[in-house]
C-alpha cells in the first residue's frame, strides 16, 4: 500500500498544465486563454484559429486552451453540417412537419454549446483546464 496521498491525484492529459501549476499562470495568459474561447462563441473557429497560431508558443496554457478551442469549434461545426443534412432530409420527406419536432432539438444543442463555452470562458480566467465533453480532438 502507498502512504503517499497525492498518488490518487488525476492527471490531465500530456501536454497539459497541471492545476498545481495554476498559481504560476500569470494574468496575460489567462486572459489568452479566455479569449481562445470567447473568440469561438463568436467567430466559429477562425478566431481560435488565429490566436493559437500566433501565441502557441508563448504559453503551455495558451497552447492547451487554444487547442481545446479549436477543436471545440470545429466540432461543432461537423456537428451542425450533420444536424442540418438530417433536418434538410426530415423536413423534405415530412412536408416540412419534421422541422416542427427538430427545432427544439437545434435550439437545445445551440444552447449547450453556449454553456460549454461560457463555462470554458469561466475556467481559463480562473487558470484551470476545461475540457470540452463531445469534442473530436483533431488537433492533438
Amino acid at each position: 500500500m502507498n502512504n503517499n496521498p497525492g498518488t490518487n491525484i488525476p492527471q490531465p492529459p500530456p501536454g497539459l498544465p497541471t492545476q498545481l501549476a495554476a498559481n504560476s499562470i500569470n494574468s496575460e495568459e489567462r486572459t489568452m486563454g479566455m479569449l481562445c474561447h470567447l473568440l469561438g462563441l463568436l467567430t466559429g473557429f477562425l478566431g481560435p484559429l488565429i490566436l493559437w497560431l500566433v501565441k502557441k508558443d508563448e504559453s503551455a496554457f495558451v497552447n492547451a486552451h487554444g487547442k481545446e478551442s479549436l477543436n471545440f469549434a470545429i466540432s461543432v461545426a461537423i456537428y451542425a453540417i450533420v444536424f442540418v443534412s438530417i433536418l434538410s432530409v426530415v423536413g423534405i420527406v415530412t412536408f416540412g412537419l419534421g422541422f416542427i419536432f427538430l427545432m427544439p432539438l437545434w435550439a437545445a444543442f445551440m444552447i449547450a454549446v453556449l454553456i460549454f463555452q461560457i463555462q470554458a470562458c469561466v475556467a481559463a480566467n480562473k487558470g484551470e483546464m476545461y475540457r470540452y465533453p463531445l469534442t473530436i480532438r483533431l488537433i492533438p
